[in-house]
């Protein structure tokens, strides 16, 4: 027995059924042309992941109804081909009766113009970024179809990191189990999930593929990479990472004796995932959400240099415009390199001076401060200028802002509400500054979207970090170290280390005690920034939702 399964890696639109459907009719004529006879497409397909309280609506459900059948008619045609599709599915939900209100993340099995199979998900994940319980109960039972001589047991994403689903789909007479997903991207992530998928292909003595989402959807980003093992665990293909495919596994043999095969795609480095992942968030929300373009202030310094890096490996040099904003405070190095860095990457440069306004609020405000020694609030005060010039131009091109703040940074609120917090995508705001410096250097060192090696000016780089608000200001002078803050905060914030453990590993009591408290106050701050894109397991964002009136460290 041979079959060619497809996997449909592709890139839907939340809440776009019309044309997600269009995309899954494309890529099943186009696979079944191409000699497949079963398409597997993501989880949640249809509407794409994750539609939130859309799916407490009862038109979204029908639409979701409606496309389902609409994927069906048109493949009507397509003779011995399955397809399945992920959808919502679910009653009236006007109506008060809890049974008719049995929402489920589903799968439908479609063969020659009819639904022949509906799955409902039964492990529904409710942790990190997950809030599936909110939406949907969990389903009840199994599902295996037959394609091409063999039964294939269906499984949506959490299913199959537990035992029992993939153990009753094998007691119903499965021979390999199909797995579509909706995984979010952070870095380990794609191990983990070959570990685990590896793990219960060997638990239950079957082969397995694994269809994996690709695009990035708001704060998240879906990496693709999908796969195949065999029933030993091992890795009989795999497809690209980040990019949309058609990606094709030939399953041959009989029983036990099934083999698995395909092309196997490299895995990027650490470093790499991350520019992708990066790149595909900015790309697909500037692209979805229909800006003709992004603008950022260009400061000289290393976080706005990675987010204009980031900024035009994703779209292009023409769709990106850096703007210096100079102050008092800018050194002459700063103009000079923010300069070379737009050259190099050939985009639009402006440089618009703050001193005038700088000037005229010190002196609106002159009788209200008087007997007061200048300190942050004039320091506010220009990047609160800066944010209003970006936002203006914002309004008038209708570009959006990119905000460059790090992870550091807003977890200590080391930056200005309604300043450089202003704007509407935060690109960086999980990555710590230790890994904004390392990315940089792996940036110039790789040029992986062709858009011109080298682009950050090494001084960039290595200058030590400073906001320029005042005189020889450093960023060391209100933060300890960047090593030591983001050793803390990844043990206190992202692994949930109590603050004696954090101290019994070595960390200075002040320094820790310190840093804990100020991921406490600026919680109202972060509660006022820009979504921006996940890359870590935690980040300040679904994964964080710590309250801002609290006592506790």
């Amino acid at each position: 027995m041979t079959l060619k399964i497809c996997i449909a890696q592709l890139n839907f639109v939340v809440g776009d059924m019309p044309g997600n459907a269009r995309k899954i009719i494309e890529a099943a004529r186009s696979a079944h042309a191409d000699g497949a006879r079963l398409l597997l497409t993501p989880e949640l397909s249809i509407c794409g992941y994750a539609a939130e309280d859309l799916f407490l609506r009862p038109s979204f459900i029908a639409a979701c109804d409606d496309a389902v059948k609409t994927v069906a008619r048109e493949l009507a045609g397509l003779k011995d081909m399955c397809v399945v599709v992920g959808h919502p599915t679910g009653g009236d939900l006007r109506s008060k009766s809890v049974a008719v209100q049995q929402r489920h993340n589903a799968a439908s099995v479609l063969r020659e113009g009819r639904v022949i199979e509906t799955y409902a998900k039964r492990e529904l994940p409710n942790y990190q970024v997950f809030d599936e319980r909110r939406y949907f109960a969990p389903g009840q039972g199994v599902c295996v179809f037959q394609v091409g001589g063999l039964n294939v047991g269906l499984l949506i994403c959490e299913d199959a990191w537990f035992e029992e689903p993939a153990r009753l789909a094998r007691e119903s007479g499965a021979e390999l189990l199909a797995v579509i997903n909706a995984s979010p991207f952070h870095l380990g992530k794609s191990s983990e999930r070959l570990g685990r998928m590896s793990e219960r292909a060997r638990a239950v003595g079957l082969p397995l593929v694994y269809a994996h989402l690709v695009g990035g959807q708001d704060e998240v980003v879906f990496d693709g990479a999908s796969f195949a093992v065999d029933a030993a665990g091992a890795l009989a293909a795999r497809a690209l990472g980040f990019r949309e495919q058609l990606f094709t596994v030939e399953v041959g043999g009989q029983g036990a004796a099934l083999s698995l095969s395909g092309e196997v795609a490299a895995e990027g480095s650490p470093d790499a995932q991350l520019w992708d992942a990066l790149v595909l968030g900015v790309r697909d929300y500037i692209g979805k959400n229909g800006f003709p373009g992004v603008l950022l202030g260009l400061s000289g310094g290393n976080d706005s240099a990675l987010v204009l890096a980031i900024a035009v490996d994703a779209l292009g040099r023409e769709r990106v415009r850096a703007i210096m904003m100079p102050s008092p405070y800018t050194a002459d190095i700063s103009w000079i390199d923010a300069r070379e860095m737009s050259e190099r990457l050939g985009v639009r440069y402006s440089e618009i001076s703050i001193v005038p306004q700088f000037e005229a609020f010190k002196a609106t405000l002159a009788e209200e401060f008087k007997g007061t020694k200048e300190d942050a609030t004039e320091e506010n005060i220009q990047a609160r200028i800066r944010g209003v010039l970006l936002m203006a131009l914002s309004n008038k091109f209708g570009s959006i802002v990119l905000t460059t703040g790090n992870k550091s940074e807003m977890a200590t609120g080391y930056c200005t509400l309604y300043g450089d917090m202003a704007g509407g995508f935060a690109v960086i705001k999980d990555l710590a500054k230790t890994t904004v410096f390392r990315l940089a250097r792996w940036r110039n060192a790789n040029d992986p979207y062709g858009t011109g090696a080298n682009p950050i000016p090494l001084r960039i780089i290595e200058r030590p970090p400073s906001a320029e608000l005042r005189p020889d200001q450093k960023d060391e002078d209100s933060l300890p170290p960047y090593e030591v803050l983001d050793a803390i905060l990844e043990r206190y914030m992202e692994n949930d280390g109590s603050v004696e453990d954090i101290i019994a590993a070595g960390f200075e009591r002040a320094v820790v005690e310190r840093v804990a408290r100020l991921i406490k106050i600026n919680e109202y701050k972060r509660r006022q920034a820009p979504i921006g894109i996940r890359v870590t397991h935690r980040s300040f964002g679904k994964d964080w939702r710590y309250p801002i009136t609290a006592k506790f460290l």
